[in-house]
């Protein structure tokens, strides 16, 4: 029987939901910066064909409409480019405006200089690539011959315009378009209804295109499908429509590269990496955090390959604020509870021998790590069982870890709080409260609290590991909590530990 060899290099970490948007946002730019070139970079071209398909979009709703609105011709355009930003979100892709915002987890420590710039050039090259793709497409189609020729003439004002700005106002557009562009993304943070999150982007990017502010990514693809109208199209057919054929002459790549690609992408460098990310996180994050948050992370796999590790970010739906009401639980965190002594597998070692640790140890589950410690999978007496089955029970020689491990993986910080763990690993908010971000009611059964509580059981993990700066430092498990609870809050089990520390203690001195 055939098994898939699933690579260390394609997990998928998921991050237990952060407190404050700032945490998100975090941890948003730092799963971006961890992930593998190929998953990087396969994502920033689709952003770049998302973009350039809203471009698209944009000059075919535009076009033909001399006559109408000024205003609200510009709003109807925005509206209709806001698809690119909803694609990018919705979708998942990495669009350079958006990952500027990376420079919170830089400010924080949580990566250096060189991981900040090289995802950035990553992802600029790959939105670049995803607009020449649809450009290439375009031309081929002759999208430029629509309405008698007037969407191409659309087109070559647009990229004429662009290029005429000066450096002051190239990079000044350029700020003012990824403030609302990060504004917009910072936002969707709130919600985890996709419905809401595309609502969200809307105004903001109607607002930045209707005004006429310039974005890096989307003059990637427009003025470059100008400059290549203006060396296809024919003298004669430019005359035919009322233009003479030095019209659009200025239309070169020279000229787009220093008059404007420069100035706007520093610009939006500054509008939204420094504006909005920076800004915030001098407000919340520079007063709040700890001092020790300035360590280092490294890139594991992809993250490890998603949240750091790069087989795809994915973000957990927020469970909202704890509500045990306990005091000191609600001050507890993962680190007081976490077993830095916890088992560990290697991807690289027989299943036999990884399910044979497991029992010895007594353990349902194992965390997969690298020489580094970062973190690669997890591995369940399950996992190890259902191969084994698969095998029809034969002993397999040849069988790792690597071809049986789960690689999208639940994980947890030391400073998260342990009443928001118990809470995620116990509840399903969704079934307890069926009602969207969007205040839509999702179940048309009415059941009370108490019968809708016995139907919201969380089909969650019962181990997590305990990831700080890319590293798994310990575990934590539903059994550690549990012994903790039992110990603090129940009488009977508190003085059977006090009795058992009491033996211990005289076995030691005799």
């Amino acid at each position: 029987m055939n098994h898939t060899t699933q690579s260390i290099n394609e997990n998928t970490i998921k991050q237990m939901p952060s407190a404050h948007p700032l945490a998100e946002v975090s941890q948003y730019g730092l799963h971006k910066i961890n992930k593998s070139i190929r998953h990087s970079f396969g994502l920033s071209v689709f952003a770049g064909i998302f973009i350039a398909i809203a471009f698209v979009f944009y000059v075919t709703v535009t076009t033909g409409s001399d006559g109408s609105s000024w205003g609200l011709t510009r709003l109807a355009g925005g509206i209709a480019f806001s698809l690119g930003l909803i694609l990018v979100v919705v979708c998942g892709a990495e669009l350079f405006t958006s990952t500027v915002l990376s420079s919170v987890a830089w400010a924080q420590g949580k990566l250096n200089t060189k991981q900040l710039l090289g995802c950035w050039t990553r992802v600029y090259l790959g939105n670049f690539v995803g607009a020449m793709l649809i450009l290439l497409l375009v031309v081929g189609g002759k999208m430029y011959l629509l309405d008698g020729g007037e969407w191409g003439i659309s087109v070559l004002k647009l990229a004429q315009h662009k290029i005429h700005h000066t450096w002051l106002e190239a990079f000044s557009l350029g700020v003012l378009c990824n403030l609302l562009v990060c504004l917009g993304i910072w936002m969707t943070f709130s919600s985890k209804d996709m419905l809401t999150k595309s609502m969200l982007l809307i105004l903001p990017v109607a607002m930045f295109v209707s005004s006429g502010f310039e974005h890096s990514i989307a003059n990637l693809f427009m003025v470059p499908l100008g400059i290549v109208l203006q060396n296809t199209v024919s003298p004669e057919y430019l005359l035919s429509l009322g233009y003479s054929a030095n019209t659009f002459a200025d239309l070169t790549v020279s000229h787009f590269v220093m008059h404007n690609l420069i100035p706007v992408t520093l610009g939006n460098i500054v509008g939204g990496g420094i504006m909005v990310g920076l800004g915030y996180w001098l407000i919340y994050d520079s007063a709040a955090q700890p001092s020790n948050d300035t360590n280092t992370a490294t890139k594991s796999n992809q993250q490890l390959d998603t949240y750091t590790a790069p087989a795809a970010t994915i973000y957990l739906p927020s469970q909202g604020a704890p509500t045990m009401m306990n005091s000191p639980l609600t001050q507890l965190t993962v680190a007081q509870l976490m077993d830095t002594q916890a088992v560990t597998l290697t991807a690289q070692q027989s299943a036999t021998s990884a399910l044979l640790q497991l029992s010895t140890h007594k353990v349902r589950g194992a965390v997969v790590v690298d020489d580094n410690k970062k973190l690669v999978g997890f591995v369940s007496e399950q996992d190890l069982l259902r191969s084994w089955w698969a095998n029809d029970f034969e002993l397999d020689t040849e069988l790792t870890v690597n071809n049986v491990m789960q690689t999208e993986v639940l994980s947890v910080t030391p400073e998260q709080s342990i009443a928001e763990l118990i809470e995620f690993m116990t509840v399903d908010k969704s079934v307890l409260y069926p009602v969207s971000d969007s205040g839509v009611l999702l179940s048309s059964q009415y059941l009370d609290y108490n019968q809708r509580l016995n139907k919201a059981a969380a089909k969650r993990p019962s181990i997590y590991p305990v990831v700080e700066n890319g590293h798994v430092v310990a575990t934590i498990s539903r059994q550690h909590i549990t012994d903790y609870l039992l110990r603090k809050l129940t009488p009977e089990a508190a003085q059977v530990d006090v009795t058992e520390q009491h033996d211990q203690h005289s076995n030691q001195a005799a």
